[in-house]
């Protein structure tokens, strides 16, 4: 058997404030979970993602602690436009979030944003460019039945 990629697990120190951030990106987060030490949901596709306090880490492995100068978890949300990623990153600095990149068209072909989670975790927003509306190839014909 091959493992597969099951869980995303993400350590932080404040749950209510975390699942409040999670639950703007769109994921569906059981409701009344703030209280817990641990909380999960299933991700479309199958794996899931999962929260647990440091609290309820440092009780599993008493040696862990909070990691200094770096990101806990890095994660990508892509969205169905350039617009939303805009909107989305408005909407998340509008309600106290950290902006860390600012939304720019990035030379790689997407429109991208960078806000940070309440435990300072960079959250990539990202959605293909807008195509063109000149042809990439100047000689290529404008008429697409031609």
């Amino acid at each position: 058997m091959t493992p597969r990629l099951d869980m995303i697990g993400i350590v932080v120190s404040d749950m209510a404030a975390s699942l409040a951030f999670y639950r703007r990106l769109g994921l569906d987060v059981p409701a009344d979970s703030e209280e817990l030490p641990h909380v999960e949901t299933a991700l479309p596709g199958g794996p899931r993602i999962a929260w647990d306090t440091e609290e309820s880490i440092r009780g599993i492995d008493p040696s862990w602690t909070r990691p200094a100068g770096g990101n806990r978890v890095e994660l990508a949300f892509l969205c169905d436009s350039p617009a939303e990623v805009d909107a989305l990153y408005a909407e998340l600095t509008g309600a106290g979030h950290e902006g860390h990149l600012k939304p720019w068209d990035a030379f790689w072909g997407q429109r991208y944003a960078v806000v940070l989670d309440p435990d300072g975790s960079g959250i990539s927003l990202f959605a293909p460019s807008e195509p063109s509306s000149a042809p990439s190839d100047p000689a290529a014909p404008s008429d697409p039945a031609a």
